[in-house]
Parts: C-alpha cells; structure tokens; sequence
C-alpha cells in the first residue's frame, strides 16, 4: 500500500465527520466563532503534534526557503476561507459550495504545470470521478424566489479557489526544498491559520457569551478538522498532491453518511451516484505516480 494513501484516508475521515458535525451544531454556533475554535483546536494539535515529534530545528538559514513556502501557503489557504466565508454572506450557498469543490481541479493542473507530476490513465479517470462526485454532492439548488442581487460572490469565489489551489501546490513545492520537515509545517500551518481566520474571528465572534455547551459542540468538530490537516500535511510530503488533494478532498461522501446514520438525512438518488463515483475514483487511484 501507498505511504501517503493512510494518512489521506484518515483526512478523508476526519474531515467528514468533522463537517458533519458543524452540520449538526451550525445554528447554534455563529460561524466566525467556529474560526476562532479551529484555530485555537489547531495551536493545541499541531503545537503538541510538534512537541512530540520534532526532529529538525524550525528556523534555519537551511530552510529558509522551505519555511517561506509553508508560510506563504497558509495564509493564502486562511484568505482562501475568509472569502469563501464573504462570498456565501453575498451569494448563494448552492452555487458557492459546489465551486469550493472544484479546487482540486486547479491543484492537479499547477501540480502538472509546475512541479510536473505525472499520474497513469486510470489515476487521472479516478481523480476526475472523486471531483465529479464531491461536485454533485456539493451542489444544492437554491430556493425558489431569491434572485441573486450581489455580484461580488462570484470573483471571491474563484480567488478562493485560486487560492486554496495555490496553497496546496505551494506544500508540494516546499517538500522538495531543503530542510523540509512534514512537522515543522505544522508550526506554519498554526501561524497562518492565526494570521487569518484567528483574527476574523477575533473581529466578528467576540459577541455574545461562550459557555461549556458551547465549546464542547464547537472544540470537538474543530478538533477534527485539524486533525485532518494534520493527515493532508503528512500525506502530501510522501504522495503526489494531485492524488492527497482530490482524496482527502472527497469528504462530502463521509458527511453524507454521517448525515444520514446521525441526522437522519435522506440520501437521494443524485447523492447516491455521487458516492458510488467517489468510491470508485478512490478505488482507481492508488499507485505509483508523482
């Protein structure tokens, strides 16, 4: 078995129940607060995950590079968020959550175009079955009777997009650069995550009181969004991110699930294609390639 393919899968999971759960919790919790508790869950995973398993020193003049690549990456993946955040307040989530969806797609193509990774027929069909398949389970059509006023959803969303593309092309690209470090990433995953959606919820989730109730619904979901990260971060420094990507990408099929053993949600029968092709892809694309 692939090296990267467990860490992926353990993404994969992670990320779906952890969805799932900010499903389930979202009316109760403001949305700029569920920042705030992901990056306070990310401090407390990525800094003990550092504390434990760090080999190298973090700030050399070796690594240098390597350090501005990880950094610069995850700020552009928290301004990813900030306008993915902006662009569903002016635009319709249906279309807004569908296009977030897609950026495996951008990842594959600066994958090839910069760090020239080349996938087999079958990887390729497989990646392009998962993207098909978290784009339809993405996509909800918009209620009948609310005309989009506000143009602006739609360049934040496609600089989103540019961006979380770039950010995953740039941790590829930092891996190959000396002193690079899978752990030491962690570090610089924490302070771009502070840097950008700390201080967004810093400014809009200060309001109102937080009790334990509270935190327990938010830390617990947030917990395991991170430790997904932690996954991706690891998966990416062994396997091609054009194959960690779209997998740990493909999430929508574990919180469909979750929805639907938890919350009682009905899977319909767009959404049960949807996973059998996820499936499928996933199934197509272990191997050899990078």
């Amino acid at each position: 078995m692939a090296i990267w393919l467990v860490p992926t899968l353990v993404s994969l999971f992670l990320y779906g129940i952890g969805q799932g759960l900010v499903k389930k919790y979202i009316s109760e919790v403001p949305p700029a607060r569920f920042c705030l508790y992901f990056v306070v869950a990310k401090i407390v995973l990525n800094l003990s995950y550092y504390a434990l398993f760090q080999r190298t020193e973090l700030f050399s003049a070796a690594a240098a590079r390597f350090d501005a690549f990880c950094l610069v990456a995850y700020l552009f993946d928290g301004l990813g968020w900030l306008l993915y955040f902006q662009a569903i307040v002016h635009g319709p989530i249906a279309i807004v959550g569908t296009l977030s969806a897609a950026y495996p797609a951008l990842t594959i193509l600066f994958a090839r175009m910069f760090l020239h990774e080349q996938l087999s027929f079958l990887q390729y069909a497989g990646v392009a079955l998962v993207i098909l398949g978290c784009l339809g389970l993405s996509y909800a059509p918009s209620p009948a009777g609310h005309p989009i006023i506000d143009p602006r959803w739609i360049p934040l969303s496609f600089v989103a997009l540019l961006l979380w593309g770039c950010s995953s092309t740039l941790l590829k690209a930092a891996y190959r650069l000396p002193g690079a470090d899978e752990v030491n990433v962690l570090v610089f995953s924490t302070l771009g995550g502070m840097a950008t959606l700390g201080l967004y919820g810093v400014a809009r989730g200060r309001r109102g009181s937080a009790g334990a109730r509270e935190w327990t619904r938010s830390f617990v979901p947030m917990g395991m969004l991170a430790g997904g990260d932690i996954g991706f971060i690891v998966a990416t420094r062994y396997g091609p991110v054009s194959l960690t990507t779209p997998l740990s990408g493909a999430y929508p099929v574990i919180t469909v699930i979750f929805a639907r053993l938890v919350l009682g949600e009905r899977i319909g029968p767009l959404q049960g294609l949807c996973i059998a092709a996820i499936l499928g892809g996933m199934a197509l694309t272990p191997g050899t390639g990078g």
